[in-house]
């Protein structure tokens, strides 16, 4: 088998044609020629997301590989602590059993955090000693985000050990840090850390750059940071990635690591560092075995139509030709699906939220579009007969989180704004990282309405307009993915996310990733968990209600 086209020469940092042969798995041979067409587009080595929960896809691996090598991707790396979080290390084992089965070279870690903190419910704990058992597993590259940050300024000893192990191991430790700065920063990458995803602005890119951090830059579905980092680029071209953190499967449709490298050469970023942080960085630093495109490499590689656009016409993985002219080649595949959800219907009263003073501010958590950081409003409660109230005029809704472990407890509620829903609720067994069932609305009926709804099929994501209308997208792999094929499963999620925005009136760009890092209590600043309302930056509860 031979290729005829440009080769974009990401060692010799040349652009040239040539006759690209393959034999087997492998690239045989790289021969320069005189002349090629000149439609024959261009050779690149595959993409690669460096950090990646493929859950947060709602596919399980096979079918986030069948849409993924569609946009140029052959490898993830990829963080499986979401299942993990709900499921245990048998979670992490489902993963790498799917991914094996098309392919796609998926790299999974060691969840590190399961849970994320002891300030929620999770539907399993993994101590140093189970993660030091995974980091053994040589199909575990890794030590996954290391969320706990508090716990490695304080050199907690459950967190340290897991560091540890990585080390010795010979494992790298990815970062998770939003935020951190100055000689807290210093002291936590210092541990072994070397990764960090979550800088938010240029300023914390480029103090953690500073201290040799690999910086990943990352764009998903909910956080995108993309705008504020690609000078980073061009400051430190040999320390930066490209990654998606958490990308909806509507999202996954249109485009993926393609995407960053066609804005960052619009830019006006180097063609050649911005491919390198695409395709090669991720390769060096998790030490893949993923082809570079060079003679005896494996062959994974993508050709592309041009340098601009980074359109991609096909996608080869191991010798093998995996998407052409916009289709996919891989074949579906049925998954199985395992799961842990013991919760029962609740009643609407379960959502009320008594109150014993006859005015007064409450704390509200102030949803920002586009990022997964929050912030704390103050703002005058409504109050009726000894309750609080949703009130939708000020765009202050009530949210819940349901814990899914136990079959009858009673739920957290508080406020939320940001959503601007004018009817209705939205509800997800989608809830970073316990995956409890989180939801929003304007009142007690339509927030039952849409929780009950995710109860009844073991997991997934709803809408409701509160006067019995309810669309739903069942996620019956732990809570969390669809057993159905991809693109089917984009086209149910975009139908209840448009229905959202124009029926419901919701404001967000993608509101039902936002609500699922609204139970998050390791990112600022003010969140909610099934235990309680969470103030991150002070770690530890408050109540909904300010003391006069």
């Amino acid at each position: 088998m031979t290729i005829k086209a440009q080769l974009v020469d990401l060692h010799l940092n040349q652009i040239y044609p040539v006759e690209l042969t393959l034999k087997g798995e492998r690239i045989s041979k790289i021969h320069r020629v005189d002349n090629i067409p000149s439609d024959s587009g261009y050779l690149l080595p595959g993409f690669i997301d460096a950090h990646v929960h493929i859950e947060s896809s709602m596919l399980p691996p096979t079918e986030f590989a069948r849409l993924a090598v569609v946009h140029g991707t052959v490898a993830t790396v990829s963080d499986p602590h979401e299942i993990a979080n709900v499921l245990g290390v048998s979670g992490v084992d489902y993963m790498l059993k799917e991914a094996q089965k098309v392919p796609f070279k998926f790299f999974f870690g060691a969840p590190s955090c399961v849970p994320a903190t002891s300030f929620e419910t999770a539907g399993a704990v993994l101590n140093s000693e189970e993660v030091h058992k995974l980091l053994e597993n040589p199909e575990i590259v890794y030590l996954s985000e290391m969320m706990n940050f508090p716990g490695v300024l304080f050199e907690d000893k459950e967190v340290m050990r897991k560091i540890k192990s990585a080390i010795e191991l010979n494992k790298p430790i990815d970062g998770h840090a939003p935020g951190l700065g100055g000689e807290d920063a210093k002291k936590y990458f210092a541990a072994g850390i070397t990764t960090d995803h979550e800088c938010f602005t240029y300023e914390e890119g480029f103090e953690k750059a500073q201290l040799g951090v690999k910086i990943a830059i990352r764009e998903g579905s909910a956080a995108r940071n993309f705008d504020a980092l690609w000078p980073l680029i061009k400051e430190f071209p040999k320390q930066i990635m490209f990654c998606s953190d958490d990308k909806h499967p509507d999202d996954l449709i249109k485009g993926h690591i393609n995407q960053l490298v066609a804005r960052a050469i619009e830019n006006g970023c180097d063609l050649f560092d911005v491919l390198r942080a695409a395709c090669i960085h991720p390769i060096e630093h998790y030490k893949l075995p993923v082809g570079k495109l060079q003679e005896g490499d494996l062959a994974d590689f993508i050709l592309v139509e041009d340098l601009n656009s980074f359109k991609v016409k096909e996608t080869w993985i191991n010798g093998e030709q995996v998407a052409k002219d916009g289709k996919s080649l891989i074949e579906f595949i049925p998954s199985e699906t395992p799961n842990n959800f013991k919760a029962l219907p609740k009643s609407p009263d379960h959502f009320r939220l008594q109150t014993d003073s006859l005015e007064g501010e409450i704390r509200i958590i102030k949803t920002l579009d586009g990022e997964i950081v929050t912030e704390e409003e103050k703002l005058l409660g409504a109050r009726q007969n000894g309750f609080l109230l949703a009130d939708p005029k000020q765009d202050m809704l009530k949210i819940t989180v349901v814990n899914r472990y136990v079959e009858d407890s009673k739920p957290s509620v508080g406020f939320v704004r940001g959503f601007g829903l004018s009817k209705g609720a939205l509800a997800s067994s989608v809830a970073h990282d316990s995956h409890n069932i989180v939801a929003v609305g304007t009142d007690e009926q339509a927030i039952c309405d849409a929780v009950n709804a995710v109860i009844e099929v073991g997991g997934g994501i709803s809408a409701t307009d509160g006067q019995g209308e309810i669309k739903l997208l069942a996620l019956p792999i732990a809570g969390l993915m669809s057993p159905e094929n991809g693109y089917s499963v984009a086209e149910k999620y975009s139908h209840i996310d448009l229905w959202t925005k124009e029926v419901l009136g919701c404001k967000l760009k993608a509101p039902f990733m936002a609500l699922s890092f609204l139970a998050l209590p390791v990112i600022p600043s003010l969140k909610i968990t099934d235990l309680g309302l969470f103030d991150v930056n002070k770690f530890n509860f408050v109540p909904v209600e300010i003391d006069q």
